[in-house]
């Protein structure tokens, strides 16, 4: 066998050229650098160490200060970043807002729109504020402390427990004990009347 295949499909896929992967591909991506075969893993310039990286190798660094992308591509990230703070083109006010950090959820926190979760303490919309809409980690792993460390339960263990307690007082059968005393009026069946054209 050459560049791959099985026995009864020899001409079909390739092994990928990774000295550590060789993994037989039916998909396999062709790098425009090296012209070399590789797996979906090793496809990327920096994954298998492409000696000639293409012109779409280019990196780019992001400032904080002002949110614009720096082309960093064969340059030091760091002095890349001091020489744009330097140049007089860094204008913070030109910052992108914020946004809610739930997967595909991209609208801006502003002032009137954020709401800090209780438990995990992100910054999200009005719309994920309940725990289950961002799934919510909570204080080292547990969902129901509160910031003072005090554990509750869960509004609807509080409903259930309220549920059970109002089941064995006897409040059940209060609608009944009025039927007795006579205060309820008889329950009656309903009646459907049929309307002739």
């Amino acid at each position: 066998m050459g560049g791959g295949g099985t026995e009864a499909f020899p001409n079909l896929g390739e092994h990928c050229c990774h000295p550590d992967c060789r993994q037989l591909d039916f998909l396999p991506f062709t790098c425009d650098g090296c012209l070399s075969s590789y797996c979906l893993e090793h496809r990327s310039y920096d994954r298998h160490d492409c000696p000639k990286p293409g012109r779409q190798s280019r990196r780019v660094a992001v400032c904080e200060a002002c949110s614009a992308s720096i082309e960093t591509t064969g340059q030091d990230e760091v002095a890349a970043l001091a020489r744009h703070g330097r140049s007089g083109e860094c204008d913070p006010s030109r910052r992108k807002k914020s946004v809610c950090p739930v997967r595909r959820c991209r609208e801006p926190l502003t002032f009137s729109n954020t709401s800090k979760c209780k438990t995990c303490g992100v910054k999200v919309c009005l719309r994920h504020r309940f725990p289950a809409d961002h799934t919510c980690k909570g204080r080292g792993g547990n969902a129901g402390a509160l910031a003072g460390g005090v554990e509750t339960r869960g509004w609807n263990e509080k409903f259930l427990a309220a549920l059970d307690a109002r089941s064995r007082s006897g409040a059940k059968d209060c609608g009944k004990e009025e039927e007795k005393k006579g205060t309820l009026s008889p329950k009656s069946t309903p009646t459907t009347s049929i309307n002739a054209y």
